[in-house]
């Protein structure tokens, strides 16, 4: 994309805020790398990455106008399922499968070093999230019998593997789906909280452990995704049977205690959706293979914006833009264009 088609993308976005009354749609904004696209961070309003196959990552610092896209030297086979930026010069992927691997970039991905490597039997890690003051977790499949988990303090230079009493067992045949690396979330104050799929899916917090009312008891079934709203006594959780993909049945449930207790959401999105995104007030964003959909009042009844399937989405960390990436290496906006004001409360394009 050219600097004339760039400004002529950033206007649009900003004629659509400008609107005093506004619906959503999805705006592709790049597509056509090849690569399917898991992982998903975004600094700001401008500045976003996205990594997956192939070694893949891309970056943009002007909301998804021009992009760079990088097949990491070295790690051309890699799946790298997830992704953290700090800024635009900064960020942590994570490649998947023996061995689990973490690269750190401080050049825009010009240059990565491996930061973390474990070659254990079975690895397969699935997803990390950070906080601002630079403490990390990353969340793999059970090895030994327990979860797989990592921490930094550090922004991702560097890793510790949690003691084995910190880690807690499973029932057999639950495990992670490395889908959106939106499956462990770090709370404020540094909780992590996860959710589980297969045979059995559970809500897990540290030693606690909840079965939740999502459809399971299958490979492919059970919690994909995990978001909270504010400072995380209200949760939604999205997942469903990614083999059948356009099933609503048992594919969403809403916690408003932090995760005690949880309430099935019987008219769920429209499928299975591997990411769910808390976007403000009551309006949160979901999304799979089979489309998009997005709620306003807190998942009691959910809006189908697209058909078309992606993989994840993330809002701006420091803003409020949500963008959306998936297979074929499509990544897209949700922009604002209609007439519906109820709609568009919290959702703001570049």
């Amino acid at each position: 994309m050219g600097r004339n088609q760039t400004a002529l993308l950033l206007i649009l976005l900003a004629t659509a805020l400008s609107l005093p009354c506004l619906s959503q749609r999805i705006v592709t904004l790049t597509k056509g790398t090849g690569a399917t696209l898991r992982g998903l961070s975004v600094v700001n309003d401008r500045v976003l990455w996205v990594s997956g196959s192939k070694g893949t990552v891309g970056r943009s610092i002007d909301g998804g106008g021009q992009w760079e896209w990088t097949t990491v030297r070295g790690f051309e086979k890699t799946d790298f399922r997830d992704i953290e930026a700090f800024d635009e010069n900064s960020a942590v992927v994570m490649g998947v499968a023996e061995p689990g691997l973490i690269l750190r970039t401080e050049d825009g991905g010009r240059t990565w070093t491996t930061v973390f490597s474990d070659s254990t039997k079975g690895m397969f890690l699935d997803a990390m999230d950070f906080l601002p003051d630079g403490r990390g977790v990353v969340i793999g499949d059970p090895v030994d019998g327990r979860v797989y988990l990592a921490e930094t303090t550090d922004f991702g230079r560097s890793w510790e593997k949690l003691p084995e009493a910190r880690r807690p067992v499973p029932v057999e045949g639950e495990a992670f789906f490395a889908a959106s690396g939106t499956n462990i979330r770090l709370l404020p104050g540094g909780r992590w909280i996860a959710v589980s799929g297969g045979k059995r899916s559970g809500f897990i917090s540290g030693a606690e452990s909840v079965t939740l009312p999502l459809l399971q008891g299958g490979q492919s079934t059970g919690a994909n995704s995990v978001a909270y709203r504010a400072k995380g006594r209200k949760l939604i959780v999205v997942g469903g049977d990614f083999s059948s993909d356009t099933q609503r049945k048992g594919n969403a449930c809403l916690s408003k205690d932090g995760g005690s207790r949880w309430k099935l959401l019987e008219d769920g999105p429209h499928g299975y959706r591997s990411s769910v995104e808390w976007t403000g007030r009551k309006t949160w964003v979901a999304c799979g293979t089979s489309g998009v959909d997005i709620t306003h009042d807190d998942g009691s009844s959910w809006f189908n914006l697209t058909g078309e399937g992606f993989h994840v989405c993330r809002k701006a960390k420091q803003g409020n833009t949500i963008y959306l990436a998936g297979a074929g290496g499509r990544v897209a906006v949700l922009v604002m264009d209609g007439r519906s004001g109820k709609r568009s409360r919290g959702l703001t394009p570049p």
